[in-house]
C-alpha cells in the first residue's frame, strides 16, 4: 500500500531535505509541498492525505493553528527549530516531534513510528509476545526470571540496578546503560540519567517528573524530547 504525504514548511533547505528523505522511502508518495500553513489548508480540503511533515513557526498561522482548523487532520509529524511546543504538539495527537536538523536516522524512526500507526496487522502480534517475553537478572548467586510486563521502573546504582516489578524489588548486578539497550524502546524508556521506566506503568506526568504508583520519578531535561516523542 502506497501512502501519500505533503510537507509545510517556510524554509526552502527544510522542505527539499524533507522531500529527499521522502523519496528513499517505498510506498511513501509526496503528493504536495507548500511553504505557508495556508496552501497547506487549501490542499487538505479536497485531496486525502496520509501524513503531513508541519513546520511550526510560520507566517501568519503556524503549524500548530493549522492542526487546530482541522476538522479530520492527516497523521502528523512536526519539523521545528524549536523545543517549546513539544507538549502543546502532542496534545494534538501529533505522532512525533523533529527537531531541525533532521537526521535520516531520526526521521526513520518516525517513519517507523507511522507504520506502526497505521498497520494493526503489525502491531496486534508484538504485543502478544511482549507479554511472554522475559530476563534473567543476576541477583546474589541466583539468575531470577522476570517478566517484562511485571517491571514497573529501574534505579541505576553505579554497578548495580534496582528493578521495581509489581510484586518485588530486586536488586540486579548490571549497568543502567547495558539494560536500556537490552529492553524494547517500544516498552521502555531512559527518563533520567538514574532512571528507566515502563511507559505504560506511566500514571501521570508534568515538566519535571512522571509518576508510577506512589513513586516520583524525575524527568531529566536531555531526555524530555524522547519521552514525549514515545507517549504517542
Amino acid at each position: 500500500m502506497n501512502y501519500q504525504c505533503i510537507i509545510i514548511d517556510d524554509e526552502q533547505p527544510a522542505r527539499e531535505l524533507l522531500q529527499l528523505y521522502v523519496e528513499q522511502i517505498p510506498g511513501l508518495d509526496v503528493k504536495g509541498v507548500f511553504d505557508n500553513a495556508f496552501e497547506g489548508f487549501t490542499f487538505l480540503q479536497t485531496n486525502a492525505v496520509n501524513l503531513m511533515f508541519l513546520d511550526i513557526q510560520m507566517p501568519r498561522m503556524s503549524g500548530l493553528e493549522l492542526l487546530r482548523s482541522l476538522k479530520h487532520a492527516p497523521k502528523t509529524i512536526i519539523t521545528t527549530a524549536f523545543r517549546d511546543y513539544a507538549l502543546d504538539a502532542f496534545e494534538l495527537d501529533v505522532i512525533d516531534y523533529l527537531l531541525k536538523p533532521i537526521s535520516q536516522d531520526r526521521f526513520l524512526k518516525s517513519i517507523s513510528k507511522f507504520h506502526s500507526y497505521t498497520d494493526k496487522s503489525f502491531a496486534q502480534p508484538e504485543i502478544s509476545a511482549y507479554e511472554q517475553t522475559y530476563i534473567f537478572l543476576k541477583v546474589g548467586k541466583d539468575q531470577i526470571k522476570v517478566y517484562l510486563k511485571d517491571i514497573q521502573y529501574i534505579e541505576g546504582l553505579k554497578d548495580y540496578i534496582k528493578v521495581h516489578t509489581t510484586d518485588k524489588m530486586l536488586v540486579a548486578y548490571d549497568r543502567l546503560g547495558y539494560m536500556e539497550e537490552k529492553l524494547p524502546d517500544m516498552h521502555f524508556l531512559r527518563v533520567h540519567k538514574s532512571f528507566i521506566v515502563a511507559l505504560d506503568k506511566i500514571n501521570r506526568f508534568n515538566h519535571d517528573s512522571l509518576h508510577i504508583g506512589n513513586r516520583e520519578i524525575p524527568l531529566g531535561r536531555v531526555y524530555k524530547q524522547n519521552f514525549l516523542a514515545a507517549l504517542k
